[in-house]
């Protein structure tokens, strides 16, 4: 009984790291959020770079609900001026974007932009 009583912390210790990795790579691999740009060159910065991205920006961007937030991207080419982009942003950052259009913009992005 009495050593189960002294294992009891290391076991309790164990299960609490077991919860925080699954958490975290919860949060590395599953959970995005989508953003919603519109392309201006001007904010584009060339970056020398070893793999294929040789352009960044810097950009305004608003999540379905209107809520804006500065977001930076690499790209390999310049993107077309005033296109719109829908962003999968991960904890790590943008993971995945696709051109889109006006309509296919949530309302409440829309209040930002006008077409």
């Amino acid at each position: 009984m009495e050593d189960i009583k002294e294992k009891i912390p290391i076991i309790l210790t164990a299960i609490f790291a077991i919860v925080i990795c699954v958490l975290a790579y919860y949060f590395l691999e599953f959970h995005e959020s989508i953003y919603y740009t519109k392309i201006d060159n001007n904010k584009i910065e060339k970056i020398s770079s070893t793999d294929d991205m040789k352009y960044e920006y810097t950009l305004d961007c608003y999540n379905e609900n209107g809520k804006k937030k500065e977001i930076k991207f690499k790209t390999s080419r310049e993107l077309r001026e005033d296109a719109y982009l829908s962003l999968i942003v991960k904890l790590t950052g943008v993971n995945k974007w696709d051109e889109i259009q006006y309509n296919e913009l949530p309302n409440n992005v829309k209040l930002n932009y006008t077409e």
